[in-house]
């Protein structure tokens, strides 16, 4: 995971997404100051700017920080406060980020995963060639935790996202794909293999 800058709100957001969206919770009198109700399930206009939310983040992951294709259908709007807690954020463009789907369902509702908008670049840590990530030595011992908390919640360091990550730098170690190849599919890989000095 590497910080991601929020990107602006699209000029389509507030009359496709925002207005529709608390208008529908007001029609269902659901409060926007008290969790929902576990059994209600809100209307899904934040759907509705997934194409938009793809092209101001780039394709890329917030949370696994690789790029996606958008045709395989594998990307979702992830509610980084969960919509079952607050109501009033379920349709607010600052709210949402971009993340693959097996990121977002790992995610859900749980609150002990670090803010991409948040994160410091550098605080998670990358072994190239096995693909192994790791909480930065120079952390503060609560941020450390809290980076290995999100590294564990999301399985970031799960067999398949050390082979990816893996893959993506021998193909540009042993393959030679070029650094943009690198940097265009995985900037976090990119981002460690130049701090470490390999690019």
């Amino acid at each position: 995971m590497i910080h991601v800058s929020p990107q602006p709100e699209p000029d389509s957001f507030d009359k496709q997404v925002r207005q529709k969206g608390l208008a529908w919770l007001d029609r269902k009198q659901i409060p926007l100051d008290k969790p929902v109700a576990s059994n209600t399930e809100l209307s899904p206009y934040w759907r509705k700017c997934l194409d938009d939310l793809y092209g101001r983040y780039g394709g890329f992951c917030a949370y696994l920080a690789v790029h996606f294709e958008r045709a395989t259908g594998g990307g979702s709007v992830d509610h980084f406060i969960a919509k079952s807690k607050r109501a009033d954020l379920a349709y607010e463009w600052s709210n949402y980020r971009l993340a693959c789907s097996t990121m977002n369902s790992r995610k859900r509702d749980y609150e002990d995963v670090l803010d991409p908008f948040e994160v410091e670049t550098g605080w998670f840590c990358l072994e190239l060639v096995s693909g192994r990530v790791y909480p930065s030595q120079d952390l503060p011992g609560e941020v450390s935790a809290r980076v290995q908390a999100t590294i564990d919640r999301l399985g970031l360091d799960d067999p398949v996202n050390r082979e990816l990550r893996a893959r993506l730098f021998d193909n540009y170690w042993q393959k030679g794909y070029p650094e943009d190849y690198l940097r265009s599919y995985s900037p976090f890989v990119w981002f460690e293999a130049k701090r470490q000095g390999v690019i």
